[in-house]
């Protein structure tokens, strides 16, 4: 193979396209890397490139252009001005560490919690994981900051009623950020799709699309 960090020596043993298929596969089933089919390259020199691939920044840069070349098939600028902010708790297995689990006493689940950031599309602007115990506002701070660092013309953000607080003001003060709350009318019983929030449908599949947190045998 190549000089790993691509300053030329002999060409790729594997075709690039063969790689990224492999671990849209890990990604898509959910499966250890060993369990890679065999029609695939070797699961090792798949996690070999994985692994290079991330340590260059080259994954979150695949994923920003493909979201990029997304808005643009649908007319939108290639940068959001908007987004939607939510976050779900999941439940951990016996593997999962203490000192990263917690428990989420309003939906009643010992894990982790998973804060997403979505355009108006649904497309992934920032992902963050925190013990369940963490609360939305606390951790809706970092994810903001991160956003409107990649994504300098944010301007405002949609979320639900487990934002409201001095977060508000922190987002207009520290990101020139516009926080609005969508609260749901007292009128309503049941379950309710409210005004931007519910393009956070997407948390769920977009954590499984996630490539960030793979390691072998995970």
């Amino acid at each position: 193979m190549g000089d790993p960090d691509g300053r030329g020596g002999r060409p790729e043993e594997y075709c690039h396209r063969d790689i990224l298929d492999a671990i849209q596969y890990v990604v898509d089933n959910g499966v250890k890397w060993p369990a890679l089919p065999g029609d695939y390259p070797p699961w090792k020199a798949v996690y070999r490139f994985f692994t290079r691939w991330r340590k260059q920044g080259l994954i979150g840069e695949f994923h920003d252009r493909l979201r990029a070349a997304m808005r643009e098939a649908q007319g939108r600028d290639t940068e959001p001005t908007a987004g939607v902010i939510d976050s779900q708790s999941a439940k951990g297995t016996s593997t999962v560490e203490a000192a990263t689990s917690g428990y989420d006493s309003g939906k009643k689940i010992k894990g982790r919690k998973r804060h997403i950031m979505v355009d108006t599309l649904g497309l992934i602007l920032a992902v963050m994981v925190t013990p369940a115990s963490t609360a939305d506002r606390d951790a809706a701070q970092d994810l903001l900051s991160r956003a409107a660092r990649r994504h300098h013309r944010l301007k405002r953000v949609w979320a639900d009623s487990g934002y409201t607080g001095m977060l508000v003001i922190w987002c207009a003060r520290a990101l020139n950020l516009i926080l609005t709350i969508i609260r749901r009318s007292d009128g309503h019983k049941g379950f309710v799709v409210l005004p931007k929030r519910e393009l956070v449908r997407v948390l769920t599949w977009c954590w499984h699309c996630s490539w960030f947190s793979f390691a072998p045998g995970s």
